[in-house]
């Protein structure tokens, strides 16, 4: 079996950026620097992400407020996607609409329903500048979608309305970690 580096394993563990930090509502800056800071950054965030038992991270969650994700996160057939995209857009996110329990790592222990479609595809590029296309299908294709998000300034608790948003808000305004 060949020898493979398993991401993250050269990586610090980051503190994570909670709710209410102006970072996670900021549009995040296009990557320029393609230098060896990025990949630390990539490693940090892989790190951080299974250190937080996450299955995506956005740099602006660490407090890095540019275009990169990570993550390892499986589709509704149980198969594993692990990756990053840098400098990442959204081209697709069709098919049926679908509204499924989502948490984040910056709203820790919370949840709530919120819509996202079943099929998402992301193009971006590596950390070395390659051009990569991810493909998305279920709960990955959520992931891709709520990966995008953070980048753009959103959480998922954007998303959510009526009830749901209500009860998601006391739930907030309880949780230890809410400043």
């Amino acid at each position: 079996m060949p020898h493979v580096s398993i991401p993250g394993a050269r990586g610090r563990v980051r503190p994570l950026s909670l709710l209410g930090d102006p970072v996670l509502h900021a549009p995040c800056a296009e990557v320029t620097d393609f230098g060896p800071g990025l990949a630390r950054l990539v490693e940090d965030l892989f790190a951080t992400m299974y250190a937080a038992q996450g299955v995506g991270l956005a740099a602006n969650q660490v407090g890095e407020a540019l275009r990169v994700f990570v993550y390892d996160c499986p589709d509704d057939d149980d198969l594993r996607h692990v990756g990053h995209v840098v400098n990442p857009r959204l081209v697709e996110a069709d098919g049926l609409v679908l509204r499924g329990p989502e948490g984040c790592l910056s709203l820790p222990g919370l949840e709530a329903g919120t819509e996202r479609h079943d099929h998402a595809v992301v193009e971006g590029v590596t950390a070395t500048g390659e051009p990569v296309t991810v493909h998305g299908t279920g709960f990955f294709a959520r992931c891709l979608q709520h990966e995008t998000d953070h980048l753009d300034g959103t959480v998922y608790a954007d998303r959510v309305t009526g009830w749901r948003r209500r009860r998601l808000t006391r739930q907030v305004a309880r949780a230890p970690w809410h400043r």
